[in-house]
């Protein structure tokens, strides 16, 4: 059965950094697309990185420029590198993953992140 299993997430001041993983298993992930959403309380979850099995990124507007989507197939697994962040980026992180033929969509558990002071 295909998993994904975030880590990395925790507490970091605004203007910090922090880097996202997530690692796919049972399935291999040359075959899916894979990204990152997240939810913040009281909010719908929202894109923020797209990354194809072709090398094709997808960005949110608003994190474009400050978040960078990469993959590792080798490992099965997609990072998130989050630099310059804000309160406004506080929210569970998720990773997802669509199989590019049959369209099957898989998510993780979540990983919190918390910009604060």
């Amino acid at each position: 059965q295909v998993q994904l299993v975030e880590s990395g997430g925790g507490l970091v001041q605004p203007g910090g950094s922090l880097r996202l993983s997530c690692v796919l298993s049972g399935s291999d992930s040359s075959h899916y697309t894979m990204g990152w959403y997240r939810q913040a309380p009281g909010k719908q979850r929202e894109l923020v990185a797209t990354f194809t099995k072709s090398g094709s990124t997808n960005y949110s507007h608003s994190m474009k420029g400050r978040f960078t989507i990469s993959r590792d197939n080798a490992q099965n697994t997609v990072y998130l590198q989050m630099n310059s962040l804000t309160p406004e980026d506080t929210a569970v992180y998720y990773c997802n993953a669509v199989h590019t033929v049959f369209s099957y969509i898989y998510w993780g558990q979540g990983t919190q992140v918390t910009v604060s002071s």
